[in-house]
């Protein structure tokens, strides 16, 4: 008897011993996911805070490329400059072509973001300022938050769109105050820029958590040259082109900067940290295309901008930090 129970005594112990070593493993993963998670939001927010930077110079560039290109001229060249620098990253990297369930999300993506908000607000920009047209990205977080609650069934909390409401009112105040408050028909071009470029954030937003954020826009430019490539013969035709070191400085900018690599980096933050996150941080840029538009274009800024901008950066912490 004792010999039996000497041999069921280590065999309850060998029996009753994986099942106390196997939690350890799931115990661990929980303590390093939350790092892991902050490290992506971190870097997302980074990436975001590019694309914000590189579009606040969107305004003051265009302003510069219209000394030297008419706005259809402009508007078209931009686009086939930036295609071709992403097609040529396409192909030398053998991407292949998105799936077919993804080019109507594509061609969203190509009408809100490649023809319909340069084209508006470059013509816009003909009768307007920077800072006024600038009204135009004060709102943008906003309905870009809108549109991706309707497309994607996203619902922050109310903290968040307290802050968000929040931030676009104090912009939105500061940059119609900066323009006197009248509205012209550079308001209708700004105000339909700024509902078809939300569509185009949200629907690229969502694509860049299919593919990278940089064959999102690269596709989309692609998707245009059809259009965009005769669009610009016809109008370098018809509008013919001052050669000026600003009008150039203005269009390579807004081809490269703006179009391409801005979204480049404004696209995978958004896949990073989430849309309505992600285009809170745009409260910032109507103030920094005020710096801007100071320092390259001369326009005088008042006294109202520290407070605008201390406000801003509160709406911003506020989003950042509610829960969607």
């Amino acid at each position: 008897m004792r010999a039996q129970s000497s041999a069921t005594g280590p065999t309850s112990i060998a029996v009753s011993t994986p099942p106390a070593d196997t939690p350890a493993p799931p115990a661990a993963a929980p303590a390093a996911a939350p790092a892991v998670v902050r490290s992506s939001h971190r870097r997302g927010t980074l990436q975001a805070a590019l694309g914000v930077v590189a579009f606040s110079l969107t305004f003051p560039a265009t302003a510069w490329g219209l000394e030297g290109f008419g706005p259809w001229a402009l508007v078209a060249v931009r686009s086939v400059l930036a295609a071709a620098m992403a097609g040529s990253c396409l192909l030398f990297l053998r991407v292949r072509l998105p799936e077919r369930r993804h080019w109507a999300g594509l061609a969203v993506v190509a009408a809100g973001v490649v023809l319909g908000f340069p084209m508006l607000t470059t013509l816009a920009l003909e009768t307007s300022t920077t800072s006024h047209a600038a009204v135009v990205v004060g709102l943008l977080p906003l309905t870009t938050a809108l549109f991706s609650a309707l497309r994607m069934g996203i619902r922050p909390s109310r903290t968040f769109w307290a802050a968000a409401l929040a931030g676009a009112v104090a912009v939105l105040t500061f940059t119609v105050a900066q323009s006197g408050g009248a509205f012209t028909a550079a308001d209708g071009y700004l105000f339909a820029a700024l509902l078809v470029c939300a569509a185009g954030y949200t629907e690229g937003g969502r694509l860049a958590r299919i593919m990278p954020g940089w064959q999102v826009i690269g596709w989309a430019l692609v998707l245009c040259l059809p259009l965009t490539v005769p669009a610009a013969v016809v109008a370098l035709s018809y509008e013919p082109v001052v050669w000026n070191a600003h009008g150039v400085a203005g269009v390579l900018w807004v081809a490269a900067g703006s179009q391409f690599l801005g979204l480049v980096v404004w696209y995978r933050g958004m896949a990073a940290v989430g849309i309505p996150k992600a285009s809170q941080l745009q409260l910032a840029q109507p103030l920094l295309t005020l710096v801007w538009s100071v320092l390259l274009l001369g326009e005088h800024l008042t006294a109202a901008a520290p407070l605008t901008a201390a406000a801003v950066l509160v709406c911003i912490a506020v989003t950042q930090r509610s829960r969607s």
